[in-house]
């Protein structure tokens, strides 16, 4: 477990970082603007008593649940998904987009469809929810050419503006749910530190945007 003097932020590299990195700046924390583009992926900030730990987004949660992060920032989409054992304090309104089944506009309903996506979870749940039974197919990128080339009848992927399916002939058919970033805390940190990720949360709240 971390030491009680530090905070330590798990921090998901990309679009996300750059978001959350301006969020924590309007909330008051001394966060250099040079950091957005260092390649460093441990950054001490002795300004504000924290570290981040640059990671891919979807090892922020693995991170916070084995204490070697106290917090973390992370898409809901890799909390439905990854399902870990951590507290989640805070919408941070950052990041939006939504999760959406996606097809060609020509589709039509199979027995047993198959359906690709990078989060084979929350997809399976999806549609064992609503009695529909298909095979779940794992990809971990360019989903859009699963219905393109025959691999899968539809797929299950974020989508922000959608330009990326209208380019490929692909339309939206059904949203699963919305996506923003979350801030979230590791169990025992959160009781340990209680008083700094409190405050963090605090002043995270107040720089939200209105509406998120």
């Amino acid at each position: 477990m971390t030491d009680t003097g530090v905070l330590k932020v798990a921090m998901p590299k990309g679009r996300i970082y750059k978001q959350a990195s301006k969020l924590f700046r309007e909330a008051g924390l001394s966060i250099p603007e040079d950091f957005d583009d260092t390649r460093r992926l441990i950054i001490p900030v002795a300004e504000a008593n924290m570290e981040f730990i640059l990671a891919k987004p979807v090892d922020v949660p693995t991170y916070v649940e084995y204490g070697v992060a106290d917090i973390g920032i992370v898409g809901k989409d890799v909390l439905m998904e990854e399902n870990k054992d951590v507290y989640e304090l805070l919408d941070l309104g950052i990041a939006r987009c939504r999760m959406s089944v996606i097809g060609l506009p020509d589709w039509k309903p199979e027995i047993n469809p198959r359906v690709a996506t990078k989060y084979p979870n929350v997809a399976s749940q999806y549609f064992r929810e609503r009695g529909q039974q298909v095979e779940v197919i794992k990809l971990n990128g360019s989903i859009e050419l699963a219905p393109l080339i025959g691999l899968a009848d539809r797929i299950v992927d974020m989508v922000e503006t959608g330009k990326t399916l209208k380019e490929n002939g692909l339309v939206e058919m059904e949203t699963l749910f919305q996506v923003t970033s979350r801030l979230i805390a590791n169990r025992v940190s959160y009781r340990l530190k209680n008083h700094a990720i409190q405050a963090l949360c605090d002043r995270l709240g107040q720089a939200v945007p209105a509406g998120s």
